[in-house]
């Protein structure tokens, strides 16, 4: 799909987030940014119809291992996954894999929590070099430095107020920016919380 916002000008493979049981659980328990999520509160309401699309690419991608025909070919020379939703299995996560394998010319950015999805998968499969993971901090103003395992930064949320010289991703565009999505930029990302594409500020 072509994304609108920061994300204008890049293009997403996403699923369907109200349909995800991981999402569901963290959208409604705990302090986390989960509880503030746009895609709950955009698929439910304004972008409704958006979710018989996504539940297609949710139920492709996790029920079974994508044949070399069915993989995508992508023309971006970088590609986000997960605008919407959350790893489902294992399989979702290796279909992705082939993915950026199918597309060597291509950085694929894979947004997620599911550090125990990606651990599981990368201690018996090799890593796809053009694959970058993104660990998303559930956590806000609890700023982590150092990425987990096998993922390459981290994208923290925090308050306007805190820490606003650590702030690097300050409402540019993500194309005009591209610290998430090339290699050798940064391992820590940091973002004042947003609603509805708005940063909320203290009152």
């Amino acid at each position: 799909s072509k994304m609108t916002g920061k994300l204008d000008g890049l293009r997403a493979i996403s699923t369907n987030t109200v349909t995800n049981s991981f999402c569901q659980k963290m959208n409604t328990s705990g302090d986390t940014i989960c509880r503030q999520c746009y895609s709950h509160g955009m698929l439910k309401s304004y972008r409704k119809n958006m979710q018989p699309s996504l539940q297609r690419n949710s139920d492709l991608l996790s029920s079974r291992v994508l044949e070399q025909s069915e993989l995508p070919t992508i023309l971006d020379a970088f590609f986000r996954i997960n605008a919407h939703g959350e790893l489902i299995n294992a399989t979702h996560l290796e279909n992705i894999c082939r993915i950026a394998e199918h597309n060597p010319h291509c950085n694929v950015a894979v947004w997620t929590k599911r550090k125990d999805i990606v651990g599981r998968m990368f201690a018996k499969r090799a890593k796809p070099s053009n694959l970058i993971l993104i660990w998303s901090n559930p956590k806000i103003d609890a700023v982590v430095y150092n990425p987990p395992k096998h993922f390459d930064r981290v994208f923290n949320n925090v308050s306007y107020e805190h820490k606003p010289d650590e702030q690097n991703c300050t409402g540019q565009k993500c194309r005009d920016c591209l610290l998430c999505y090339k290699q050798d930029t940064t391992r820590v990302i940091v973002e004042a919380v947003k609603l509805n594409g708005r940063t909320i500020k203290a009152t």
